[in-house]
């Protein structure tokens, strides 16, 4: 019970907590810092949650295996703007490997996707807002792989959520403040990406959910994780 409330605690109040500091303190200068903590902090959840030390390592290598997937399918696609596989990818991983693996998952590909792409103020948002929507993708689990229509309707909810929230960061770069004048008018014009992300995520879904998590199943199956 108390691991539970730490790892609540550390997602839904310490993470968003350290990404408000570096705007706050640091005026999104010391995005490298605080990256680096939002790594360290997403690690966390993913440890407490260990249950048996035989698990640990072999739990580790499927976690960095679906983060490298995750990361690749990012880079195969770049050159088709806001389609990506990316938070399907982040979604399958958790809803089989768990809520603690889904942020762990979320957040590093935000980071290390983003030694290419370009890292910058936006990386620790990436990162808390994969995290965040791998992790509840982790808890809403069970009613997920009963029902198709549910996955792709979280497919949509989350390419709306993730335009909504890293939208806050554009308002935010472009007027040193929150503006909600400005923050209606940013997600009116991004409204046509937000649909072609969220398409992309039910797409991706459709197509991975299962030869993927079939996979994921009977190697867990297999070791017993």
């Amino acid at each position: 019970m108390l691991k539970k409330v730490l790892i609540y605690i550390i997602v839904l109040l310490l993470a968003p907590a350290l990404f408000i500091l570096g705007i706050v303190a640091f005026d999104g200068e010391k995005y490298a810092f605080i990256s680096l903590a939002m790594a360290l902090i997403a690690c966390l959840p993913f440890f407490l949650s260990f249950e048996k030390q035989a698990d640990n390592a072999k739990k580790m290598i499927i976690i960095a295996l679906m983060t490298a997937l995750s990361v690749v399918g990012r880079f195969v696609f770049a050159p088709i703007p806001f389609f990506k596989p990316v938070t399907a990818l982040i979604v399958i991983s958790a809803i089989y490997l768990g809520a603690e693996a889904g942020f762990l998952i979320g957040a590093l590909t935000a980071v290390i996707s983003n030694f290419y792409f370009g890292q910058g103020p936006w990386t620790p948002l990436q990162m808390l807002v994969w995290g965040l929507l791998g992790f509840v993708a982790g808890l809403l689990a069970k009613p997920l792989l009963k029902s198709r229509l549910l996955l792709w309707l979280y497919g949509v909810l989350a390419g709306i959520a993730f335009s909504m929230l890293m939208d806050v960061w554009t308002v935010l770069w472009w007027d040193e403040g929150f503006n909600l004048a400005r923050y209606a008018a940013v997600l009116t014009a991004a409204a046509p990406v937000t649909l072609v992300y969220a398409l992309s995520n039910v797409i991706f879904l459709a197509l991975l959910t299962k030869p993927i998590g079939d996979k994921l199943a009977r190697v867990k199956e297999k070791h017993g994780i």
